[in-house]
């Protein structure tokens, strides 16, 4: 799981270097034909199923308690805010400082309290995203874990029930009506996406499990399914992604989750998927920073005709994987315990 969690993380960023990989190989006048064959913003999609599995999986022993509230939400906003908000803030300083780097207005009063805030917000152009536009995925994540704190004081199966019911009755009203801004946001049907790793949490609460030729079939359908999934059947219907992309990410995903417990020898690959995992949230949200900054530096070094657009894709991944262990360390870690001990001392 936490392999998969650095992959769904490294494959949103390969989609950007190769954005900036391409926008070089213009100026070079080198040839670079992007890597198109698997759909690498899905790894967003695999995000929200693990984050629905994880939830239900991490919650297991304070469902149906009544400081499990209190306790879900410490833990979540601990967990999410500290380095968002401090991208997020980055971000603005560019924004107000120099805006002709981003190529964009500067923000509105709303959009800059919208953003810190989880709240969804239209931008001039349109988009409904925040002020940093990654966020977007965390803007439904904390939708979740709101719904999520709702039922969590229930017991697990009781409390499953009623957050699928939730989900799905969302996603129906709307696709029926037509609601405005923040609303129609959060009824996006992409939150099944949730529901699934819900459930897939639940079969693992069950103790249903797979063998290992079982786990290999369901993760090799759930790649054939996204390279066999095009853009256009991702827009083809409000329910289009969280079917194409969705189902796939759902059977990646129970490929992962749903094994016997067992004591595994402590590996040097076994470290490398924790150490992906423990990034991964890392490299999501610090990649286009590195990714801009390498372009930048390639540019202005003359190096971009040197090491081509290939060359430039391997020295931005390595630059994220080695920035995101860095801000993980050095403020992600001591960040998440310090506004966790804050949140809890207030709580009592």
């Amino acid at each position: 799981m936490q392999f998969l969690r650095g992959l769904a993380a490294l494959s949103v960023a390969f989609l950007h270097a190769q954005h900036d990989a391409a926008s070089l190989a213009a100026r070079t006048g080198d040839v670079f034909e992007a890597f198109t064959r698997l759909p690498f913003m899905a790894g967003v999609d695999v995000f929200f199923v693990i984050s629905g599995f994880i939830m239900v999986y991490a919650s297991r022993p304070i469902f149906g308690k009544s400081e499990a509230r209190g306790i879900f939400l410490t833990r979540r906003i601990a967990r999410i805010a500290p380095l968002y908000w401090t991208v997020t803030t980055l971000y603005l300083g560019i924004a107000l400082v120099a805006p002709f780097v981003l190529n964009q207005p500067p923000p509105s009063a709303w959009m800059v309290i919208a953003s810190y805030l989880f709240i969804p917000a239209t931008r001039p152009d349109g988009l409904v995203q925040p002020l940093y536009s990654l966020g977007w995925t965390l803007n439904y994540e904390m939708f979740f874990y709101a719904l999520f704190a709702l039922v969590i004081v229930l017991p697990l199966r009781s409390a499953l029930v009623r957050l699928m019911a939730i989900l799905i009755g969302l996603a129906l009203v709307g696709y029926i009506m037509r609601l405005p801004g923040p609303l129609a946001f959060w009824t996006d049907p992409i939150i099944l996406e949730f529901a699934l790793g819900a459930g897939l949490g639940w079969l693992q609460s069950r103790g249903v499990t797979f063998g290992r030729a079982t786990r290999w079939a369901l993760a090799l359908i759930g790649l054939a399914l996204l390279g066999l999934a095009s853009s256009d059947l991702v827009g083809a219907g409000p329910f289009s992604r969280p079917v194409v992309w969705g189902i796939p990410a759902a059977l990646l995903v129970a490929a992962a989750a749903l094994r016997e417990d067992r004591v595994e020898r402590v590996s040097p690959f076994t470290r490398f998927c924790a150490f992906l995992g423990d990034i991964s949230y890392a490299i999501y949200l610090i990649h286009p920073f590195v990714i801009r900054g390498a372009s930048e530096i390639a540019v202005r070094s003359g190096m971009a005709g040197v090491i081509g657009p290939i060359g430039f894709i391997i020295v931005a991944m390595a630059g994220t994987l080695i920035a995101a262990w860095v801000v993980h360390q050095a403020f992600e870690k001591p960040a998440t315990r310090y506004l966790r001990r804050g949140l809890e001392r207030a709580a009592a």
